[in-house]
């Protein structure tokens, strides 16, 4: 073994080999008990010459703790973003899926609907498919219709089973645009009202191109089918003003007692029904529109409504208010004394508006000689000067000065108290003269 003696520490390479001193073995590889060795020589040649330096193995390179933390950090952040990234991409995804659904399912409702937009159901009104209505007309059998406008068809059905309670099916025409409106703003307006003297809606089915209204039933139709062209018999006088006063007073729950004023827009005779009681209730609400707000006097709005019933000012001017309603009221009270519709042929044979005939009368005293004549001595004198009072006040042209659905109300039941107290009158009077009568016999 041989080796550098100046160095303190050193590698040492160890050799076995055969007795140098033997010549004949001097350059010859020797195997030494079976273990073949291999000789290392110096660059000289000369193999007695110290083992040649070994290169030093170079150590891995030292990695700090910070180094390895900031590697860690690196790491972890990459992880997440690439995380972050593939999250993202895939909530994006989702997104774009589902507004593409949406957007589908939106026009399928559009093409049905034909922009009637999408009514979510309210807690108020119920929703029926589309086979609880078929089942309830026998699939719309015109056996059961009780009524047609241009709405649509009005029919008689039966819900709730074995229940069978009666209801009227309200089944409007496909593919108008307004039609499909006034749909909507009918839900949203009745889903939200309750009167004793407005028409409750139960429910409604808006399925493909069917858009169908489920309303109360009410027993006796429309205050227009007692009135002319009819097979009813007529109503009383009292009745009428009854069925005023009741109708008034759903119109002045419109006006005050909501949360917000709701002008009806379409007020006449056949949106006035009569319950099984011969209760008058206010139906009809597609065309109706929220009033003024804040300080403004009226809506500005495009005309609606149904000729012969329009304000002038309104028609005139498109301003909107809730004494456009009281205008087609007064009309409705024409219809009610004169038994009439709102538009008449004068003796040239030209039209001519009800109102304007009427109060052309009641101006020149002649009010009495249009009553309907199946009233003829029925009305009272001061009961009739009050109701012509009260449609001139209503017919006024000048919408600020026609009364407020309250004041109708309150003039209306003095009306009828006019007429209930001089019936009174007349039958004390007949009681006093019988027994003046019978005095006479038993003296």
């Amino acid at each position: 073994m041989f080796g550098k003696g100046s160095q303190k520490k050193m590698n040492l390479s160890i050799a076995l080999k055969a007795n140098p001193a033997d010549s004949a073995t001097y350059f010859s590889d020797a195997i030494l008990n079976g273990i073949e060795i291999f000789k290392v020589s110096a660059p000289s040649g000369n193999l007695a010459g110290p083992n040649p330096e070994l290169v030093p193995l170079t150590p891995p390179k030292s990695v700090s703790p910070i180094q390895s933390t900031k590697s860690k950090k690196n790491n972890r952040i990459t992880i997440i973003a690439i995380g972050g990234g593939v999250s993202g991409f895939t909530i994006l995804l989702i997104l774009v899926v589902l507004i593409f659904r949406l957007a589908k399912r939106a026009k399928n409702s559009d093409n049905s609907t034909k922009a009637s937009g999408s009514i979510l159901p309210c807690s108020l009104s119920r929703y029926f498919s589309l086979a609880e209505i078929i089942a309830a007309t026998n699939n719309f059998d015109k056996v059961f219709i009780i009524g047609a406008g241009g709405f649509g068809d009005v029919y008689k059905g039966y819900i709730n089973g074995s229940a069978a309670t009666p209801v009227a099916i309200k089944r409007l025409k496909s593919g108008s645009q307004q039609g499909a409106q006034e749909f909507k703003t009918e839900i949203a307006m009745l889903s939200r009202l309750r009167h004793r003297h407005l028409v409750s809606l139960i429910g409604y089915c808006d399925d493909g191109n069917e858009m169908i209204l489920v309303y109360d039933y009410m027993a006796h139709g429309t205050l227009r089918d007692h009135l002319y062209n009819t097979k009813y018999q007529p109503l009383s006088w009292k009745q009428r003003l009854q069925i005023c006063i009741g109708a008034a007073h759903g119109l002045n729950y419109l006006h005050t007692g909501a949360t917000y004023t709701i002008i009806h827009r379409d007020m006449k005779s056949t949106n006035i029904l009569l319950d099984e009681q011969w209760l008058a209730k206010v139906s009809d609400f597609g065309l109706s529109k929220f009033g003024p707000i804040m300080s403004k006097s009226h809506v500005s709005t495009v005309v609606k409504g149904t000729f012969g019933y329009l304000d002038p000012e309104y028609y005139r001017y498109q301003r909107l208010t809730e004494k456009s309603d009281v205008y087609s009221y007064g009309v409705v009270l024409c219809e009610v004394l004169c038994g009439m519709p709102p538009i008449i042929r004068t003796d040239e044979d030209e039209p001519m508006g009800l109102a304007a005939w009427v109060l052309q009368c009641y101006r020149n005293e002649k009010l009495d000689q249009i009553v309907d004549p199946s009233l003829k001595g029925e009305i009272e004198p001061e009961c009739l000067k009050k109701f012509g009072e009260i449609i001139e006040n209503c017919l006024l042209d000048n919408g600020t000065k026609r009364p407020s659905m309250n004041d109708v109300v309150g003039r209306l039941e003095l009306a009828l108290e006019l007429q209930e107290s001089a019936k009174t009158d007349v039958k004390l009077d007949l009681a006093e003269e019988i027994d003046m009568n019978d005095d006479d016999e038993h003296v």
